[in-house]
């Protein structure tokens, strides 16, 4: 059986922010639970359950030591906190984009083969108004970008669908509204787009466009990028 993991909600969310404004984003930082507790408003008890939680979540690291834990965040904690900093950046700012930068780096070639897809190019053509050339601009992104990229969760997507065919079903992903900048030159619309189930690593973003980037561009691997995306 699949292994779950644990949901994370509005408390393990403000456990997470206490972490980080101790400094656990920048390294190990040392946390009491008596102290986690007054922070929150909350029992010791009740604090020590928040950060098993949040360690089972894949959000913190911790080492347990007789006076305390030493706790640090992880990737997918800093993502999840980016996110919730983006939803409050949406109220209060219109006019917020996210921008990724990275460099052109090349595919495993699967991307061709399924934005080719008939029950894809069916709903790339409806919901992002252009059929994809048929292949996908892959970008390694900087340090900075990976760290922020958490930051997605919180723009509107456009939903393209899973589906089957034949007895076999091809999974769901969603595009972002994007331009892409790169050797002085911009293009758009271009759309990142995310599988729900993808062999990518979080350091990485695939990007389709209704030309051929690289030859719109002027691209070679290594080339340096910076995507802007924008609510739709």
């Amino acid at each position: 059986m699949q292994e779950t993991t644990p949901a994370v909600g509005a408390d393990g969310l403000a456990a997470l922010k206490a972490i980080g404004l101790e400094g656990g984003l920048a390294g190990d930082v040392k946390i009491s639970c008596a102290g986690l507790a007054e922070t929150l408003g909350a029992s010791s008890q009740t604090a020590s359950r928040r950060l098993q939680r949040l360690e089972e979540a894949d959000l913190i690291e911790r080492e347990v030591v007789n006076d305390g834990q030493w706790v640090v965040m992880t990737d997918p904690g800093e993502a999840r906190l980016r996110a919730e900093y983006a939803d409050y950046r949406r109220l209060f700012d219109e006019s917020a984009e996210l921008t990724l930068t990275g460099a052109v780096t090349g595919g495993m070639g699967e991307g061709r083969h399924y934005i080719s897809l008939p029950g894809y190019k069916r709903q790339f053509k409806q919901r992002l108004g252009y059929e994809p050339y048929p292949g996908t601009l892959n970008i390694d992104l900087n340090e900075r970008s990976v760290r922020i990229r958490g930051e997605l969760a919180a723009i509107e997507a456009v939903p393209i669908d899973a589906w089957e065919d034949e007895g076999r079903t091809y999974g769901s992903a969603s595009c972002y509204v994007a331009t892409v900048e790169g050797n002085g030159r911009t293009f758009e619309p271009t759309h990142v787009i995310v599988p729900d189930r993808t062999h990518h690593d979080e350091d990485q973003i695939e990007v389709i466009a209704p030309e051929m980037l690289r030859d719109e561009l002027g691209l070679a691997d290594g080339d340096e990028l910076t995507v802007r995306i924008e609510e739709r």
